[in-house]
């Protein structure tokens, strides 16, 4: 185990994954509950919505791509909200367009990451936006 008991803990941290892919959900989970976060996941941008007041997350993963309410709309809905609005929110998607990053940022979100991500790319999207 190496890294266990370092300054860069996750240990508690609450994070949320919401990508409507339940492999990359499964990934992401698994890799943030080895570091000790506690992982809520969501299929899709209403059923985050639901969720997002109960465990009240302290980052926010969210997939671009998904039906219903893509990663834009739900994006802006989470930083429409008083409560969540100071709360990072990481993009993920498939394409590493400068189109999609340029409107990532206009709707909110702090961060870009390009699937598939890796377990450092993850983690330290996390460590940046989190001042433990």
């Amino acid at each position: 185990m190496e890294d266990s008991g370092s300054a860069g803990s996750l240990s508690g941290l609450k994070v949320m994954v919401i990508d409507d892919s339940k492999t990359i959900r499964r990934t992401a989970e698994t890799l943030l509950k080895k570091e000790g976060c506690d992982v809520v996941t969501a299929t899709d941008g209403f059923e985050a919505l639901a969720k997002i007041a109960d465990h009240q997350p302290q980052v926010i993963f969210v997939d671009i791509m998904m039906p219903r309410l893509d990663g834009y709309q739900t994006c802006a809905l989470i930083k429409n909200n008083q409560m969540f609005k100071g709360t990072p929110v990481i993009m993920l998607s498939s394409k590493d367009g400068l189109f999609d990053k340029a409107k990532g940022r206009i709707v909110g979100s702090e961060e870009y990451l390009t699937k598939p991500f890796t377990r450092d790319e993850l983690l330290s999207a996390i460590r940046r936006h989190v001042e433990r």
